[in-house]
This record gives C-alpha cells, sequence and structure tokens, in this order.
C-alpha cells in the first residue's frame, strides 16, 4: 500500500521500493477546466481521501467523480 502525502498542492505517493508518483493537483483541474463548484469536489476528495483521488485519475474518471458528486447540470467548463 502506498503512502499518500499532500504537500504544496501536490499528492504524493511513496512506494515500498522508493518511487514516487506526484501529482500537481492544480495542474490536474486546471487541464479539465472545471467550474468552481467542481474543483470544490476535487479539493474535497484530496484531502479526505487522496488514495481514491489519485486511483480516479490512474482510471482516468475524473468525470464520472464529479458526476456523481454534483448535480450534472452544473457541471460546467470553465472554457465555455
Amino acid at each position: 500500500m502506498p503512502l499518500c502525502c499532500i504537500d504544496t498542492a501536490c499528492v504524493d505517493l511513496r512506494y515500498a521500493d522508493g518511487e514516487v508518483l506526484s501529482i500537481d493537483c492544480i495542474a490536474v483541474e486546471d487541464e479539465f477546466g472545471y467550474s468552481p463548484h467542481a474543483r470544490a469536489e476535487l479539493d474535497w476528495l484530496i484531502y479526505n481521501d487522496p488514495l481514491s483521488y489519485v486511483q480516479m485519475l490512474l482510471d482516468d474518471k475524473p468525470e464520472e467523480y464529479i458526476k456523481s458528486a454534483i448535480n450534472p447540470h452544473n457541471l460546467v467548463s470553465d472554457e465555455n
């Protein structure tokens, strides 16, 4: 089981063999261009269940998480 550490807007996974996977959470949110409400939902997941946040990204399912966390009609891209 990897150790999850949140620091400077990144989630770092440190594996027993010394390998580190670092995810820049701000870059992830910017990439998808989510609304402020959707970003707040992602922030909640980062701070309350960071391993699930990482798994969601590795499974390429951030849209599914957001849609399940908020009303789909409120899912608005900042680019629109």
